[in-house]
């Protein structure tokens, strides 16, 4: 079945070709850059552990250089090593050598943690005056934000200690969670997970039921690990905020965000403070597809007049990259060497990872991408989304590794942006009211998932990991309580929770991966709702400056970056002129 259907979307070629980093596990340069690697971090160690506060400006210059140039190379082996086991996660082999990799990853880190810890406790006058110097203004933001950390490390012993056994420790028990998933069949017909969730998006109400049932009954057959893992990684947080003296369960996600506490308090308050929006539109939707009640299998059901025709793989890549070049040539020229130069990993496999993402790699390769595509007008967006990361990354590569790395809340921008690109240049295709009127419903339910859901998610989040450091670990029954709960405040009466619906937390990869992670998703969708809006005034003289939001990277934090466009991150205002933005979508649906 996925065989045929790769075939007739044309993918079955769409793979991404890592040579461009190793021309496989046995290259004999994954070997030589290891130990050159071990090697260059004991050489550091030993030329300048416990003499940071005796470095001048050039000394450091130089030892921040070399680490960065150490980090790229290890960053390479690490970037290999996921990719290649993220589409064969039954592959033993490539389970094998991603845990090598990852041992490799930590005894190197072993050996280089001093600087971190010796920068960190330098003296603020000594560590200001260096940063002052003109000849370190290239790494100045980087090693800013290190000391922004000072207060959460550990003695050298001990972050020693926990690089050493990190390999068996959080990263071990997602991997675990991924062979899981990647196992996992759905239904008599044995589909993957994605093709199971693609079926919720069926227009018939039997085949979403039923993939709902699916989807229940393979989660349910894992649930009693899928839970034990889940606790598993509420443990190991609760116990490393506890050591680090992080005051709450999100702080140290927020702290890698460069945002303050309280911006992410007066976002997520403002986003739960319009769930109506949602209530609305499924209680309007309820009403169009006739139903008296509207299930959470449901939500996702195409309306009328929506195209439900699979979309072939050339056409695309057709539309995403009209949609990039009508904004900015630039941009569509460089999504475009994504499919020409094989940096895309597209069709749906057994045992590939689900979902889709992009990963940046080292500056001095490339990005690369990956989809499981279906076929539907969703995996388009998905399409947009994930180059919309890759042309970030790839544009920001240039201020290189320790300065292109962005923020989650400015890297989910992007990808939104490129999203809304996409959903305006399709729109403008289409002059019939009916299929207008469903097309801005489809665009409405994925905002939702960004904004609403996303935050619901964060709530979700918020419960049990303080739920944990009060009362101890969950049964699953437990869980699916909190997620029923927090997924009621969102949907109030609007939708119908099933039983099924109870334990679809366990899905979930980054409650695992990222703890406090999604709420960057609403931050950058609303984000983007501003900016796109600021596009629609200044036209052509916008392109630059978004441009150049890009190219910037992580070399500033989402504060400053944002001022060129007049944001105020903690104005409670500006989230609600996102909101309000959403809204004004809707009532032109409900009119």
């Amino acid at each position: 079945m996925t065989e045929a259907l790769n075939e007739q979307l044309a993918t079955a070629a769409i793979r991404w070709n890592l040579n461009d980093l190793y021309a496989g596990v046995a290259d004999p340069r994954v070997e030589a850059d290891i130990v050159a690697c071990e090697a260059e971090a004991m050489a550091i160690r030993s030329e300048f552990a416990g003499k940071i506060a005796t470095l001048g400006a050039e000394q450091l210059l130089a030892l921040v250089t070399r680490l960065e140039q150490l980090e790229i190379r290890a960053a390479k082996l690490g970037t290999f090593a996921f990719l290649n086991f993220t589409t064969q996660t039954k592959n033993p082999e490539a389970g094998a050598f991603l845990q090598k990799i990852k041992e490799a990853g930590s005894r190197i880190s072993r050996e280089t943690i001093f600087f971190e810890l010796e920068w960190s406790a330098l003296n603020e006058e000594a560590a200001k005056a260096l940063l002052a110097a003109p000849i370190l203004g290239h790494y100045r933001h980087y090693l800013h934000n290190v000391r922004r950390y000072a207060s959460h490390l550990l003695s050298q012993p001990e972050e020693t200690l926990l690089i050493e056994k990190s390999p068996v420790g959080r990263t071990a028990w997602t991997t675990l969670f991924e062979k899981i998933m990647g196992h996992l069949k759905f239904g008599a017909t044995g589909r993957t997970e994605e093709e199971v969730l693609n079926d919720l998006y069926h227009p018939e109400r039997p085949v979403r039921q039923q993939a709902a049932n699916d989807l229940t009954a393979g989660l349910n057959s894992q649930l009693h690990i899928l839970t034990h893992i889940f606790n598993t990684l509420l443990a190991d947080k609760m116990i490393d905020d506890r050591l680090r003296k992080y005051p709450a369960w999100v702080s140290s996600m927020n702290l890698y965000n460069e945002l303050h506490d309280q911006t992410v308090e007066v976002l997520v308050g403002a986003v739960t403070s319009r769930y109506d929006i949602v209530q609305r539109y499924y209680r309007l939707k309820r009403r169009l597809l006739g139903l008296d009640e509207l299930a959470d299998y449901d939500r996702y059901a195409p309306l009328p007049h929506l195209p439900t025709a699979s979309v072939a793989w050339p056409e695309c890549r057709a539309m995403v990259l009209k949609a990039f070049h009508d904004f900015s040539p630039e941009m569509a020229e460089i999504a475009g060497l994504f499919f020409d130069k094989q940096w895309i990993d597209a069709p749906v496999q057994e045992g590939k990872r689900g979902g889709a993402f992009a990963h940046p790699c080292v500056p001095e390769v490339h990005p690369y991408v990956m989809v499981n595509y279906v076929g539907s007008l969703r995996d388009i967006s998905t399409v947009a989304h994930e180059l919309g990361h890759g042309v970030h990354q790839y544009l920001a590569a240039a201020n290189g590794y320790y300065n292109s790395g962005t923020t989650l809340v400015l890297a989910e921008t992007a990808s939104v942006f490129a999203e809304l690109l996409l959903f305006n240049s399709q729109l403008a295709l289409i002059g019939n009211a009916a299929e207008r009127r469903a097309f801005i419903c489809q665009k409405l339910e994925s905002i939702f998932a960004t904004v609403f859901r996303q935050v619901a998610m964060n709530r979700f989040e918020h419960t049990v990991h303080n739920g944990r450091r009060e009362k101890g670990e969950f049964s699953s029954a437990e869980l699916s309580s909190h997620w029923l709960a927090t997924q009621r405040a969102m949907f109030a009466d609007s939708v119908a929770l099933t039983d099924n619906y109870a334990v679809w937390w366990s899905y979930i990869p980054h409650f695992l991966n990222s703890p406090g992670y999604v709420y960057s998703y609403a931050f950058g969708e609303l984000l983007v709702l501003a900016l796109y809006n600021l596009y629609q005034q200044e036209r052509t003289a916008f392109v630059p400056k978004y441009l150049e939001l890009l190219r910037a990277g992580g070399s500033a934090s989402p504060y400053d970056l944002v001022k060129a466009f007049g944001v105020d991150l903690d104005d409670p205002e500006f989230w609600q002129g996102g909101l309000a933005t959403i809204d004004a979508m809707l009532r032109l649906v409900e009119e």
